[in-house]
């Protein structure tokens, strides 16, 4: 007898089997565009950074049932205007202008207009921090695919590698470092993780991101409670 396997694997599989030879072409093109854009980037918003957004999205775009190939494309060109966004400090937003650039590359793809409007959405909201917010499942997919690499393992890590980024202190005890700016030397990783990371699990989208996110979170949380510990010398 021939089992078949089931499975999430399984289902992408034959997803993407389904495609037509123009929309793989389409998002191969996209993919080398986007991996371009990342020539000079920073090792916390690198091209390693956003292939794992891009696993992350076929993992729970499948489970919850997410066009898929708007997903991956979604994925791909997320960060593309981040570099701005460093180069200005914070002041530009990297969503806003990356949407701006995918509209221009996406305008000769050979996709749906439904699509297109719906990859540019997702890049356009995947910070969900001031104007629209995610309104398709592909959008909230996206954004917790990239809210659960700020978490967890990896998002202790990214948090450091940014601090060092920015030639931060390792850890200000002396300060509230809450209060203290961005793009500082008091933009730590621990002040990363006070301000931001440690609100991220209670702000997904989707069933699956919560799931994942409630993980992540608990490991981030019991790392940065012993770090302070040993900071202070008491483990």
């Amino acid at each position: 007898m021939t089992h078949r396997a089931n499975g999430p694997g399984c289902k992408i599989r034959r997803d993407i089997s389904d495609r037509s030879r123009s929309e793989e072409k389409a998002l191969r093109e996209i993919r080398q565009f986007a991996n371009l854009r990342f020539s000079r980037a920073k090792g916390s918003h690198d091209w390693d950074h956003t292939q794992r957004v891009h696993q992350l999205c076929l993992r729970i775009g499948t489970i919850e049932g997410a066009d898929l190939l708007v997903l991956e494309a979604a994925a791909y060109l997320h960060d593309i205007g981040r570099a701005h966004q460093d180069r200005s400090n914070g002041w530009l937003c990297h969503a806003e202008k990356g949407a701006a650039m995918a509209r221009e590359m996406l305008s000769g793809c050979p996709l749906s207009r439904d699509r297109k409007t719906n990859i540019v959405h997702c890049i356009a909201t995947h910070r969900f921090r001031r104007g629209e917010s995610p309104r398709t499942l592909e959008a909230k997919v996206l954004f917790d695919a990239d809210k659960l690499d700020a978490i967890g393992a990896v998002g202790v890590a990214r948090a450091f590698l940014f601090a060092g980024e920015l030639g931060a202190r390792l850890h200000c005890p002396e300060v509230d470092v809450s209060r203290e700016p961005a793009y500082s030397v008091y933009d730590t990783g621990y002040r990363e993780y006070r301000v931001k990371l440690s609100k991220v699990s209670s702000r997904m989208l989707t069933r699956t991101g919560r799931r994942l996110a409630d993980d992540r979170h608990r490991f981030m949380t019991g790392f940065f409670d012993r770090f302070l510990e040993e900071y202070k010398g008491e483990r």
